[in-house]
C-alpha cells in the first residue's frame, strides 16, 4: 500500500510538569508545524517550556524553542514566529509549572520524504 504525500494532523495536549513529547515526526515524513499555540486557562500566571529535540548519534540534542515562558492567566500565545521542519524521528517536547493549566493545540504537515 502507498503512503499519503500529505498528511495533516491537529496535535493538543495538557502539559504536564515533566518534559514531555507531544509529536514525532514518523518515519519516511518530514513534519512541517504551521502552528503552535498554548492557551493558559487558570486564573494564575503560569509559565511554560516548549523545545525540539534531535537524536544524534545516540544522544538526545535539545534546542529550546521557548524557556521558562510567561503566560498570564486565561491568556494564550504563539509558540512560533513561523514555520518548523521536524525531520523523520525529531520530536517537539513540552512543559510547565502547572499540571493541568496550560493547553497546547498544533497543526502539522507531514509530507513523504
Amino acid at each position: 500500500m502507498a503512503l499519503a504525500l500529505n498528511v495533516f494532523k491537529t496535535v493538543t495536549k495538557i502539559a504536564t510538569t515533566s518534559p514531555v513529547g507531544i509529536y514525532t515526526a514518523p518515519t519516511g515524513y518530514t513534519g512541517v508545524v504551521l502552528l503552535a499555540s498554548a492557551t493558559n486557562v487558570g486564573s494564575d500566571m503560569a509559565t511554560l517550556s516548549f523545545s525540539h529535540e534531535r537524536t544524534i548519534s545516540g544522544t538526545a540534542v535539545t534546542t529550546e524553542i521557548l524557556k521558562d515562558f510567561t503566560l498570564d492567566g486565561n491568556d494564550s500565545a504563539n509558540l512560533l514566529a513561523g514555520k518548523l521542519v521536524l525531520e523523520t524521528g525529531d520530536v517537539l517536547v513540552l512543559s510547565a509549572d502547572n499540571a493541568t493549566d496550560i493547553k497546547f493545540i498544533g497543526s502539522v504537515l507531514e509530507t513523504l520524504n
